[in-house]
C-alpha cells in the first residue's frame, strides 16, 4: 500500500489555498501509474517523491496534473516539503527535478521558503481575441519561460471579476494565462493574480507558485523593490511572499504555509 497526503498549500487553514496530493515512495515508479494516480486525485497537481541518494539532493520530485507531467510546480513543492517536515525532516530540503535542477526549501519565520529560478517575462503584443476571451481590457502582455502568457489588467477588481470560458484560453499559451494587476491602495499585498491553464487540464489553478517566478520580477520592475506580499484571488485564495535576493541573481524565493487535510493509502 502507498501512503498519500492531501495538503492545502499557501494557507494556514484547511479548505483554502491550493490542494496537492503528495506521495513519498521508496523507489522508482512507472510513469503511466503516476499519471493515472494524478488523474484519480483530479487535483491541479500530484507530487511524487523518491529518495535521491546523490550528493546534490535529498529527494527526486516530479509533478503531474490530471493529464500531463509539469516542468515546474510551486504549490506541490511546498506541499511536499510540508509532508517531509511532518515526517521529521529538518531541512534545508533539496529536491532534484527533471527540468529545473535542484530546488531547495527551508524553514524561516515559521514558513517554508522555496528557492526557484526567476522567469522574467518578455514584453509581447496582446494576442488578438484574448481580451474578448477573458472579458477584460488588457494593459500589457508578456511571455515567460514557464510557457505562460502574463497579462496585466486595469485594476484589482478586474482580476477578481474574471469569469472566462476556459476552452477559449487554451490556445493562447503553451501552459497558461496569468492575469494580474496592482493591488488596490491600502491592501496588505502589492499585487493580485489568477491563473488559467486549461491546456494542461487545469481550468483555474487556485494558487500557483510557479506563476510567481514570473510575477515577482515583473512587479519588481513595475513597483520597485525586491520583496512583496501577493494574493492569488481565486475562489479559495492564497497568500504568498516573494523575494528577489540580491545575492542570487536570477532566483526568486517564494514563501508560504501549508496544512495537511487528509491522508490514506492507495491499494493499487
Amino acid at each position: 500500500m502507498t501512503r498519500f497526503r492531501v495538503v492545502d498549500a499557501f494557507t494556514d487553514r484547511p479548505f483554502s489555498g491550493n490542494p496537492a496530493a503528495v506521495l513519498v515512495l521508496d523507489g522508482p515508479y512507472d510513469d503511466r501509474w503516476a499519471q493515472r494516480v494524478a488523474a484519480e486525485f483530479n487535483l491541479s497537481e500530484t507530487a511524487f517523491l523518491i529518495p535521491d541518494g546523490g550528493p546534490a539532493a535529498d529527494y527526486g520530485l516530479r509533478w503531474f496534473t490530471p493529464v500531463v507531467e509539469e516542468a515546474l510546480c510551486g504549490h506541490a513543492t511546498l506541499a511536499a516539503a510540508h509532508a517531509l517536515v511532518e515526517d521529521g525532516a529538518v531541512g534545508p530540503i533539496r529536491f532534484s527535478t527533471r527540468w529545473n535542477g535542484v530546488l531547495t526549501v527551508e524553514r524561516r519565520d515559521g514558513r517554508l521558503w522555496m528557492d526557484f529560478p526567476a522567469n522574467p517575462p518578455q514584453e509581447a503584443p496582446v494576442p488578438d481575441g484574448l481580451a474578448e476571451a477573458l472579458g477584460a481590457g488588457i494593459v500589457r502582455a508578456g511571455t515567460a519561460g514557464t510557457g505562460d502568457l502574463l497579462v496585466e489588467l486595469d485594476d484589482e477588481s478586474a482580476v477578481r471579476a474574471l469569469d472566462p470560458v476556459p476552452a477559449r484560453l487554451g490556445g493562447y499559451a503553451e501552459r497558461g494565462v496569468i492575469a494580474t494587476a496592482r493591488a488596490d491602495e491600502g491592501r496588505p499585498y502589492a499585487f493580485v493574480s489568477r491563473f488559467f491553464a486549461p491546456g494542461v487540464g487545469v481550468d483555474e489553478d487556485p494558487v500557483t507558485g510557479s506563476a510567481h517566478t514570473v510575477l515577482a520580477p515583473y512587479w519588481a520592475e513595475r513597483l520597485g523593490g525586491a520583496a512583496f506580499e501577493a494574493l492569488q484571488c481565486s475562489a479559495r485564495t492564497g497568500r504568498l511572499s516573494v523575494e528577489l535576493p540580491p545575492e542570487a541573481p536570477g532566483r526568486v524565493r517564494i514563501g508560504g504555509s501549508a496544512v495537511t487535510v487528509s491522508e490514506g493509502h492507495f491499494m493499487v
